[in-house]
């Protein structure tokens, strides 16, 4: 079992381990995923000793809760943190669309509530799904113009801020969670929400990468100001930066596989792995209190495990920077 470095959530006594388990890829939604096999990654992770797991309805609705409950039910409590998401209620299926995207391993469908008591009783089915008695981080899941578009996104924001966000800090003050934040694919609904609230950590999935590093101008500063804390999702942007041809859960456009291309060479030329230096550079930057990469079978979690500990020299960052392959303020991994 290695033993991970674990970091504060903001300015919580919350600590998770560096490396933590995304479980969006559990749920079987997008890749199939048996539950056995979804149930197997989660055992292999805590063998290997993370103690920081996340998940959420919306995985597999309800299978990547249903998963991790039961592969870790018999373990001490104490010894794991455990983060799910609001926002999306469960609601039953008569009948599984006959084409889509996704798959639906369990007969239910979403709908989005960001309301007070939306928020109440997605915390209360989301810890029957688990079987657990506890969750420690409550995320406000995929709220923003990214997922909702500009024009239904200003009344989400609004039912948010004046209703659920209510929830969400009448459960941290009664010590019911210990940490809440709102997990997203931009930064832009971050920037927004720390104009309002009073948030412990955000998870911010594929925006800040080695491929992409946006948040350096705004969003990284102003959590380091504000101590709050970010979780890195999607670290390795949806398998663009692990030699697969798909970013933001589609084909990767021409310009970001060309980048992915120039990393790669740079990497090549350092005897370096690309999703090793992946993996790696997020965890640099002061903010970050971990990644949570999302493996689709337990040889993949096996394989990120060895690429965290794989050695980077720091000539192969100095060239990524003088490359213009990193942002001119990125830190770099010691």
């Amino acid at each position: 079992m290695t033993s991970f470095e674990r970091r504060r959530l903001g300015r919580t006594p919350v600590e998770v381990t560096v490396l933590g388990l995304g479980c969006a890829t559990l749920g079987g939604s997008r890749i199939g995923v048996t539950r056995g096999e979804a149930e197997a990654i989660v055992r292999a992770a805590w063998v290997a000793g993370l103690r920081y797991v996340d998940t959420a309805p919306f995985y597999g609705v309800g299978q990547a809760e249903r998963a991790v409950g039961d592969a870790l039910r018999e373990v001490p409590r104490d010894d794991w943190v455990l983060s799910t998401k609001v926002g999306r209620l469960l609601r039953p299926l008569a009948e599984t669309p006959a084409s889509s995207e996704r798959r639906y391993p369990l007969p239910f469908d979403v709908v989005y509530d960001y309301s007070y008591d939306g928020i109440m009783r997605s915390f209360d089915d989301s810890l029957q799904r688990l079987g657990l008695a506890r969750i420690d981080i409550l995320y406000v899941h995929d709220i923003g113009a990214y997922h909702h578009g500009a024009q239904a996104h200003p009344g989400l924001m609004r039912v948010l801020r004046d209703s659920g966000y209510r929830a969400l800090e009448e459960l941290r003050r009664a010590g019911t969670v210990r940490a809440i934040g709102i997990g997203v694919n931009e930064r832009e609904v971050l920037l927004e929400a720390l104009e309002w609230g009073d948030w412990d950590a955000f998870l911010l999935a594929g925006r800040y990468t080695l491929l992409e590093q946006a948040p350096l101008d705004d969003l990284l500063p102003k959590c380091v100001e504000r101590g709050v804390s970010i979780v890195v999702g999607g670290p390795l942007n949806s398998g663009i930066l692990a030699g697969r041809d798909t970013w933001n859960y589609a084909a990767a456009p021409p310009e970001i596989a060309a980048r992915a291309k120039a990393l790669r060479a740079v990497c090549e030329r350092h005897g370096v792995p690309l999703p090793a230096a992946a993996l790696q550079f997020p965890l640099a930057h002061p903010a970050v209190a971990a990644i949570i990469p999302g493996p689709r079978n337990v040889v993949e979690f096996e394989t990120n495990l060895n690429l965290l500990s794989q050695p980077i020299p720091p000539a192969l960052w100095a060239e990524l920077r003088a490359a213009k392959l990193l942002h001119p303020d990125a830190p770099t991994p010691a």
